[in-house]
């Protein structure tokens, strides 16, 4: 995080200007690529069924419908936990409460391995997202406690580079898991996978036990002046807040946080429709061998790390929020429009490039708004809340695509459909008032 990002932090003095930036740069530094790993491990995990598809569905028997929705029904087991999840972290804290979640959806990813059936499959799947609620808005809601909404933009951006940079990574890493070690012992490849990636999950939230602070106050990293600096931007933060939401029946009752929901539903949509089908989306026009499509795959996703970040610096430069979230998902709808029609795997890939890089950056960008007007108990609460329905999308974007491409022999309409949301999501973002998230 550069200097010059933060030359001036409201609520420091003039002469602790230059403290507060070496304190930001540090903290930056100390939490964000640990977290960043966090998040690689969390999105590893959580998407590799999209890799798994290719043999376990042949091999279980699975249709197309049965596979999204065992893949969506992780977002139930998410969605009934994600609240409780986030408020039990405000009040013990987040470095015990984040490893305990790591841990537990490591094993629970590796227990894949032992799935023969239909059932097991949407059970597994269920308890995955039981275990994984409160990971993500966990992770931004510790943020809000580090850092003023001015500079949240880029810092969650840096944060969800792991989403793409976790598939950049992932996806030939599970695909050669998947050609190199099928039949290894006399296990599939897929089994491999699932066993050989959730180690990650396991390992790193061990290590949060040891590395991760629950406060600034906390932090033995900081000088006392370092910590005196930051705790005045963020209190300056708070009180500055317009109609900020500070208590946990405030933010269930609160009309802005129900359109914020009903938002980011609508963007994430797009996310949760490639992360489970690119793999199938990109063989589909194609590409044959589950290494070569898994260094296909990769490319939509270092467009959308290159766009995230670059969207997330420049929507906290200029202090503008909406038209920098709108622009991106309007984008990402025409990919989404674009890539069923697609001649070619070149155009294809061209099209998903688009749609990733537009759809997927909306997430980071997003995240900016609500915390502008969230803090406290009212953060961990409504913070959940957003996440825990915006990521009901999970379960329907999975279940939709497949259940089209079984009716209808291609995943086009159901793509059509995730463009249609991501329209209407823009359009809720810029009839949101300016001076609420322009912070």
């Amino acid at each position: 995080m550069a200097t010059s990002d933060h030359a001036f932090t409201p609520g420091v003095a003039p002469e602790d200007q230059a403290l507060a930036a070496r304190a930001y740069s540090k903290v930056f530094w100390r939490l964000m690529p640990f977290l960043g790993l966090c998040y690689i491990a969390s999105y590893l995990d959580r998407v590799n069924i999209g890799f798994a598809k290719l043999q376990m569905s042949d091999e279980l028997k699975f249709s197309e419908t049965v596979f999204g929705l065992g893949s969506g029904i992780f977002f139930l087991g998410y969605f009934l936990f994600e609240v409780p999840s986030n408020i039990f972290m405000h009040r013990v804290g987040a470095r015990a409460w984040i490893a305990r979640i790591m841990i537990t959806w490591g094993l629970l990813s590796g227990a894949f391995i032992f799935v023969k059936s239909v059932p097991a499959f949407y059970g597994l799947r269920f308890v995955l997202g039981l275990a994984e609620a409160g990971f993500y808005p966990g992770v931004i809601l510790y943020l809000t406690y580090w850092f003023p909404a001015r500079l949240r933009g880029q810092v969650i951006a840096v944060l969800m580079s792991a989403i793409p940079i976790s598939s950049i990574i992932g996806n030939p890493l599970s695909g050669w898991i998947m050609d190199a070690m099928n039949n290894v012992g006399g296990v599939s490849g897929w089994k491999w996978m699932f066993l050989i990636e959730a180690a990650p999950a396991v390992l790193i939230g061990i290590a949060c036990l040891f590395y991760l602070d629950n406060s600034i106050v906390a932090a033995k990293w900081l000088s006392a002046d370092e910590k005196r600096v930051l705790a005045e931007a963020i209190d300056h933060d708070t009180k500055t807040q317009v109609g900020g939401t500070h208590n946990t029946k405030a933010a269930f009752t609160d009309k802005r946080v129900w359109l914020m929901s009903l938002i980011y539903f609508c963007f994430i949509m797009g996310q949760y429709g490639l992360t489970f089908w690119l793999p199938t989306l990109i063989k589909t026009a194609g590409v044959v061998g589950n290494t070569r499509i898994g260094v296909i795959s990769a490319i939509p996703y270092i467009a959308c790390v290159i766009a995230m970040n670059l969207l997330g610096r420049s929507a906290d430069r200029h202090r503008e929020r909406r038209w920098h979230l709108a622009i991106p998902g309007l984008i990402g709808a025409l990919g989404f429009i674009l890539a069923p029609n697609a001649p070619n795997v070149t155009l294809a890939v061209c099209a998903l490039s688009l749609a990733a890089a537009g759809a997927i950056s909306c997430a980071p960008l997003f995240w900016a708004l609500p915390t502008s007007f969230l803090a406290g108990a009212g953060a961990a609460a409504g913070i959940a809340v957003i996440n825990s329905v915006g990521n009901l999308s999970g379960f329907v974007a999975p279940y939709l695509i497949g259940y089209v491409k079984d009716t209808t022999g291609s995943a086009a309409l159901g793509m059509y459909i995730i463009a249609g949301c991501i329209v209407v999501g823009a359009g809720l973002v810029l009839a949101t008032p300016a001076k609420m998230v322009n912070r």
